[in-house]
Formats: C-alpha cells, structure tokens, sequence
C-alpha cells in the first residue's frame, strides 16, 4: 500500500499554489491561442519539476512515480496542458531510462533533468496505432548507422522536443519481435516534422508528424538489443499510465471545484442550487468517483515503484477508469452550470474537450482492457 509521506503533502501544496497563482490565469489564454506556452515551460524548469522525473545521479530529482504523480494532478486541476508537458518528458525519457547504458544516460539525461530539452515518446504511425506490429518505419544496420525511412503520427511535443524515443521494424518478418528502439535527435538529417495537428482539446500542446528520410542514426543510439523495442514501448507505457491517471484525476477534480462554488452561488427557486438534491447527488457521485480514481491511480503509482507482477493490469485500471471518471465528471459539472457551463468563459467546456484525449493517448481505454482482461484470464 502507500502512504504520502510529509515530503510529498509539501510538495502537492506547494503545486497546489503554484499552479493557482501563475497557471490557472493563463489556462484559457493557453487554450484559446493554440500555442505552445513556453512560458508555462520556464515555470515548471524554474521550479525544478521537470527534475522530478530523474534520478539525482543525472542531475534530476530522484522523485519517485506517485511524486510526480501528484505534481501532473495538481497542475491538471487548473490546465491540462501544463500538467502535459511534466507527463510527455516522463513518457519520452522513460525508454532511455529504463534500457539505456551508461554512455546514453550520461548523455541524454542530464539535459531533460536541468530543462535544457526536451523528450517525445513516438511510438504511433498512421497505421500502426493500437497494433503496434503494423508499423512500417524502417531501421536497416549499414555499418555504424541505422538508417531509417517512415512515419510517425500524434506525437505530443513533436518539433519541441530535442530528443525522441523512436520505435522501427529492424525485422520485417518478426512481427513485435521485430521492432527496435533508437534515441533520436532532432538535428539528424533526414529527420522532419510534418503536419502539426488541430485538436479538439489539449490545444496548447504541440502534436506533429514525424517523417524520416534516409535518416542516420547512430549504431550506438540503439536502446538495448534489436527486437527488444516493442518491450521497451510496454515496459515504458506501464511506467506512465499512471501519470495519465493522474492527469484525469486532477481534470476531474478540477470540474468539481467549479461545479461546487457554481451550486453555492446560483440561486433558482427562491435559493442556491445546492440545496437542491438532484444537484447534491450529483455532486456526490462526482466526488465518489474522483476520490475513487484518485486511489487507484496512487496505488498503481506506487505498485509500479515496487514492479509487483500485477503491476501492468492496475497501471492499466488506474488510467482506464480515472480517464472514464474525467470524462463523466466533466460533462456533468458543465449540466451542474447550465447554459454557462457551455459558454467559453467557464472553464468546463474547456476541461470537458481535454477530458476526451485522456481515454484515448498512451493506449485507448479498449487496450486498457485488454490488458486488464488478459491478465484475469492468464
């Protein structure tokens, strides 16, 4: 089980604050303009949360996944895409961390943990999205390089990131057991981004194509063995649902502040809509839920720290259902304000829109069960 311990209750009022005070006012605007919020960026560096996610040896924090856990879900309660830009350097750096040598953490590292670049996580091709054993991008061994022609799609901080786990057939007729991981650099030739995406929510985030063009990679930027990516990739998404869970909680919660001081204010019928049970009720089950949410995700977190042989499944449940919460929250907290719940100056329509992507990255919630079901069934 766990148990936050006093350095992580500070740290979360800590968040807490700092998301309050300097990227709450900045939430809409962020959303609004589309653009990527460099300054939102400079907050979280200056602040040291990016070193959350690495270990003190490269220069990093040496929190623990449940930390950064409740560091995404604080700045999610106020805007999503901030929260995004802690979890996509988690999800980016987390293959280098977990198959890297020496030589490739000394390297890559340090520099996520100071802030000083950025990670991307590319997995996803046009093709290949849920079936991952239907990529085509290509790494062929010529010498000391790997050259490596394809495709990716919806790559979260595609063209802001420096640095980029990249996932290529090495073996055509191996299937899974045929992909390999590369870190990547955004200086190789060859290397390009494509189309940045319009999205329905999570606007303030950057989500590009990839495209590599006899791309030269060095032979020693491979992350362990050939065949050994599409493990790396599962190992990788174990390790960071929880964030996305977290992600959703923090959302949800988030919905329900605004919806809770909306009840207190608006008055029908002769009084507040609080006191009116329909609308209790319906603060009460969002409030079940998230909190619900909330201990799946912190367990996951913590089960994941401990690599328990069930971790896989409850890192899948923690992010499925919290998703699914984050979704249901979020359209009844705008119901909860009525017609102002669907107007852009509250912030639920906004927080309904970046609900949705959270049961669809980093594996849809059909693949969440999936897994979950293949582990009851052995």
């Amino acid at each position: 089980m766990y148990e936050l311990t006093e350095e992580q209750k500070m740290l979360q009022q800590t968040v807490r604050q700092l998301a309050k005070e300097k990227v709450e006012p900045r939430a809409a605007e962020i959303d609004a303009k589309g653009e990527y919020p460099w300054d939102m960026f400079e907050l979280l560096r200056d602040n040291d949360l990016l070193a959350l996610c690495f270990p003190e040896e490269y220069d990093g924090a040496g929190a623990d996944l449940l930390t950064v856990c409740i560091a995404i879900e604080e700045l999610a309660r106020v805007c999503v895409n901030t929260s995004l830009i802690l979890g996509v350097n988690k999800l980016g750096s987390t293959p280098i961390l977990l198959a890297g040598n020496e030589e490739q953490l000394k390297k890559y590292i340090p520099p996520l943990a100071r802030g000083e670049k950025q990670c991307a996580f590319g997995l996803t091709e046009p093709g290949a999205g849920s079936d991952a054993a239907a990529m085509t991008t290509r790494a062929v061994r010529k010498g000391d390089v790997y050259v490596i022609n394809g495709q990716k799609c919806f790559i979260t901080n595609g063209g802001i990131a420096d640095t980029y786990s990249i996932f290529a057939k090495t073996d055509e007729s191996a299937g899974v057991k045929g992909i390999s991981a590369f870190i990547v650099e955004k200086d190789f030739p060859g290397f390009e981004v494509g189309k940045i995406e319009h999205k329905m929510g999570i606007r303030g985030s950057q989500t590009t194509e990839l495209i590599f063009t006899d791309m030269e990679v060095p032979a020693e930027n491979l992350l362990g063995k050939e065949g050994e990516g599409f493990k790396i990739a599962m190992m990788t998404l174990d390790r960071t649902r929880p964030t996305i869970g977290a992600q959703a909680v923090g959302l949800a919660q988030g919905a329900l502040d605004h919806a809770v001081a909306y009840a207190k204010e608006r008055v029908q019928f002769g009084g507040p809509i609080a006191r009116l049970q329909g609308i209790q009720f319906m603060l009460a089950d969002m409030a079940m839920q998230i909190e619900a949410a909330r201990q799946l995700v912190y367990y996951s977190a913590a089960l994941v720290e401990r690599a328990g042989r069930e971790a896989s499944a409850v890192s899948a449940m923690a992010k499925c259902f919290a998703s699914d919460v984050a979704m249901k929250v979020t359209v009844d907290a705008v119901q909860v304000l009525g017609g102002y719940g669907y107007m852009v100056e509250y912030p639920l329509e906004r927080m309904m829109r970046d609900a949705k992507i959270t049961q669809i990255y980093e594996g849809t919630n059909q693949i969440q069960r999936v897994v979950i079901a293949r582990h009851l069934l052995g």
